[in-house]
């Protein structure tokens, strides 16, 4: 049974590649994989919130941005220290401003990718 729900955009050719990943890494089957795109029910919040951001729901909380990261590395023993360390209080302000900086830059890697 999964312990994370991840919600990633599969329409987003950087996505699928690292959802991809993710998956093969998820050797315990420890995370439900939903894509947005292709309009599955069960989405918590707006699919538009939903493709605009990266999201995951953890026991029972619904996280966002680097915090859904750290959540998801967090389900895969191999990534769970850097799930751990990007969700320690003094650390998530660091995260958070790379994410930001990663959604700037998602448009243009995304045409890089695909």
């Amino acid at each position: 049974m999964a312990q994370v729900t991840v919600f990633f955009d599969g329409s987003c050719p950087l996505c699928r590649r690292e959802i991809a990943v993710m998956r093969r890494l998820d050797r315990r089957r420890a995370i439900d994989f939903v894509d947005v795109a292709d309009g599955e029910a069960g989405c918590p919040i707006d699919r538009a919130e939903l493709l605009a951001r990266f999201h995951a729901l953890e026991n029972g909380r619904l996280l966002s941005g680097a915090r859904a990261f750290a959540a998801m590395w967090r389900a895969i023993p191999v990534l769970r220290p850097l799930g751990v360390i990007a969700d320690r209080p003094l650390l998530r302000p660091l995260f958070k401003a790379a994410y930001r900086v990663f959604l700037r830059l998602r448009p243009r890697l995304q045409r890089l990718v695909g």
